[in-house]
């Protein structure tokens, strides 16, 4: 079940110069399903990274920390599904060392060169001895299997591409990710992956990376749930003829933060649409706020108010729910009587209640619709957040329920 995503057309996915990409079987959790994924690139790249501010970070999370931090180089990713390593103590650092040895052996680099990434069941150990096992036999794959080869319980992979034109030099993008549920921001159970042939330096990549994240990996949420191994990866090969970009005023750097958000925006959605269970697609706008802060902090609250996401898997027009939630958001000084909600165009409240043309059939028309957009005008100030977020349905019980039988 997913909302209006779908699949892109194989010739739109756009081979990255310098990279090249693998999947596995190891048998993790179910046998005949590609659940390994080996990406190797080329030596002279800059890479940027956002990971989990969860407390429990997982085992690679913090593999993976500790070799960025290192300023060897990367030359490749690793990524397996079925097992989270999370949870697992310094055992789970050991076996996430031990796979990043193994890779390093393979392909020619040393183990600091490598970034470690695992998603799935958290407190059980990995099986780091299939994945060895497996990485041998790894084959050649398009960036759509490797999509496919890094989901848990997703529908559907999520992969795109873009192309922008500089100085007459075409510069490629293509994105990888996984998710469905577990899901918010800082980070949001999600893994994000973009490749791109630009020559970035590494400092004015970082900062791209986390500007670009805070308008699409962190502004997504399902279910309210960080997860312990959330990460979001950018990778720049520099095998473009185009100059570096090493200044973040200088010239290309907006362009291509523009089109990086772009894409980062359409993976992170795409993992909204495909939540546990979704059925409906929701764009949370808070405008005219004191700050972008405040904005997002009304808007969280309504996409994770329980009541407000059934109400909208119901297609039920029970709209207090929404007043409710920004009620509680925590804006101390908050003037209700000065609020505006929309709900698609209809006017649903102004001036502390219930909107004098509103009437509950025009609510309706709005709910049954599978993509939906709630305004929410605090009239405060000039500053806007957007957040996206999906109903919550009996299906996302059922999926969680048994999750792990």
């Amino acid at each position: 079940m997913s909302v209006n995503l779908s699949l892109p057309d194989a010739g739109e996915i756009q081979q990255i110069d310098g990279v090249e990409v693998f999947v596995g079987q190891a048998g993790i959790k179910t046998a005949n399903h590609d659940d390994l994924t080996l990406v190797v690139i080329n030596p002279t790249n800059s890479v940027a990274a956002v990971m989990t501010q969860n407390r429990f970070c997982a085992a690679p999370v913090q593999i993976s920390k500790q070799h960025l931090a290192a300023n060897q180089g990367i030359r490749a990713l690793v990524i397996n599904t079925g097992n989270a390593n999370a949870g697992t103590g310094q055992q789970g650092r050991l076996d996430a060392l031990f796979i990043c040895e193994k890779v390093a052996q393979q392909i020619g680099c040393h183990a600091e060169q490598v970034l470690p990434f695992s998603t799935g069941v958290i407190l059980e150990p990995l099986p780091a001895d299939k994945i060895a096992a497996a990485l041998p036999a790894v084959k050649r794959a398009s960036w759509l299997e490797a999509a496919r080869a890094i989901m848990t319980t997703d529908t559907m992979p999520k992969v795109s591409s873009r192309t922008v034109c500089l100085d007459g030099q075409e510069i490629h993008f293509t994105g990888i990710a996984k998710g469905a549920g577990m899901i918010h921001p800082n980070m949001a159970t999600m893994l994000g992956f973009i490749f791109t042939d630009a020559d970035i330096a590494q400092p004015v990549l970082q900062q791209m990376v986390d500007e670009v994240v805070q308008t699409s990996f962190n502004a997504i949420t399902v279910d309210g749930d960080t997860s312990t191994n959330d990460s979001f990866v950018v990778v720049a090969t520099g095998k473009t003829l185009l100059r570096q970009v090493d200044d973040v005023n200088g010239a290309h750097y907006s362009a291509i933060k523009t089109v990086l958000a772009d894409l980062a925006l359409e993976l992170a959605q795409a993992i909204v649409r495909d939540g546990e269970g979704a059925t409906k697609f929701i764009t949370i706008v808070v405008k005219n706020a004191k700050t972008v802060d405040e904005a997002r902090q009304v808007g969280y609250a309504v996409a994770h108010s329980p009541l407000v996401k059934t109400a909208f898997y119901a297609s039920d027009p029970n709209l207090g729910r929404i007043l409710c939630a920004i009620g509680y958001a925590g804006i101390a000084d908050l003037d209700v009587d000065g609020i505006e909600v929309y709900l698609g165009d209809v006017l649903v409240a102004e001036k502390g209640g219930r909107a004098k043309s509103y009437v509950e059939e025009a609510g309706q028309q709005v709910m049954v619709q599978d993509e939906i957009t709630i305004t929410i005008d605090l009239h405060r100030g000039e500053a806007e957040a957007k957040i996206y977020t999906c109903d919550l349905s009996k299906e996302y019980v059922s999926i969680n329920a048994d999750y792990r039988s």
